[in-house]
């Protein structure tokens, strides 16, 4: 489907790359991604969770990198990604991960007081408050949910976290009803088509994509909404012309699919006797499912837009690599000793 998708914008704009440079450069990275799950997996889990701190300061320092001019790149008005050449890493895909990891060790080691968890929180909010300035607020969106599961699967008693949590929800609701432009985004979420040439042209092209595929598809490599209708078709739009070439029989298999990751993974959390393992496996396939709702929820207009990734099926590298290290730690978990059999 990367292929699929990227040949047909190379050859639609006239652009001056090859057809499968995108592919190629998908499976460079996909090989990349094996070798560092192969030292991940050499390390194993109990060494992993004792370097997440560190980890965590280095990703840290390349969210202060994608600021500085010649080393990070600005697209879109968004300073994301760090360059390398005609390549490109994006670290809060990383960071993603790192700051529910490194919230495990801290919490599975220490009796945390109100104290010790406000400056736990302090610590995490610094690559978070990175990432909301970049800006990457679908990123932070995410990272905030997986802290909030954590916070229930710890323990962590409501009063630190859910009276303040309701305290900014009722006063983020009652600044937003009070501005014009939130009327507006919620108006373009429920009917796309008032603004087909602005806000609403995405979900709008991706509904006639998901919708004239029928139940069957029009077939591999027939997609027209591919050809410059559809933005993004290659990451986080690429499930409409999945579902424009195989239907809903094919959207529904790729739903069965990341139904089966969540199975296997809270079912080897639930075996595990180990409770970093069980709280890492947990919030990791929680993570990876979560994502993939998301995508799926704005592909289908379920959800308003917002720019979330694929896992293991969108063209995006940094989450691909991001991605396969994570399933890496699940299997190690799964090999170890951590699981009852």
């Amino acid at each position: 489907m990367v292929f699929n998708t990227t040949s047909a914008e190379v050859l639609d704009r006239g652009l001056a790359v090859r057809t499968h440079h995108a592919v190629i450069r998908q499976l460079l990275y996909a090989i990349l991604a094996g070798i560092l799950a192969a030292g991940v997996w050499f390390l194993g889990f109990d060494q992993i969770l004792k370097l997440s701190g560190f980890f965590l300061c280095f990703v840290t320092f390349l969210l202060v990198m994608v600021f500085i001019p010649g080393i990070g790149q600005c697209l879109n008005g968004a300073h994301r990604w760090l360059g390398i050449g005609s390549y490109s890493f994006q670290p809060s895909e990383l960071a993603k991960y790192l700051i529910p990891l490194y919230y495990i060790s801290y919490i599975t080691a220490n009796k945390v007081t109100l104290k010790d968890f406000l400056k736990l929180l302090l610590k995490l909010a610094v690559p978070m408050g990175l990432i909301l300035i970049e800006p990457d607020n679908g990123t932070v969106a995410i990272i905030l949910s997986s802290l909030f599961v954590l916070f229930l699967l710890t323990k962590i008693r409501w009063v630190y976290w859910a009276l303040p949590l309701l305290v900014i929800v009722v006063t983020g609701v009652a600044v937003a009803s009070q501005m014009p432009h939130v009327h507006n985004r919620i108006q373009i979420y429920l009917h796309p088509e008032l603004d087909t040439q602005g806000k609403g042209h995405q979900p709008h092209q991706a509904k006639i994509a998901a919708g004239s595929g029928g139940a069957f598809g029009r077939g591999l490599g027939e997609s027209l909404q591919k050809l410059s209708y559809l933005p993004e078709a290659r990451s986080d739009y690429i499930a409409a012309i999945f579902a424009e070439e195989f239907g809903f029989v094919g959207i529904c298999g790729l739903v069965v699919l990341y139904t089966l990751i969540g199975y296997l993974g809270f079912s080897i959390a639930a075996k595990t006797d180990h409770l970093s393992a069980f709280y890492t496996v947990a919030i990791f396939t929680f993570l990876i499912c979560f994502q993939a709702f998301l995508n799926l929820g704005v592909v289908s207009g379920l959800l308003p837009s917002k720019g979330t990734n694929l896992p293991f099926f969108s063209h995006g590298s940094s989450s691909l690599l991001a991605n396969l290290i994570v399933i890496c730690i699940i299997l190690n978990i799964a090999k170890k000793k951590y699981v009852i059999t």
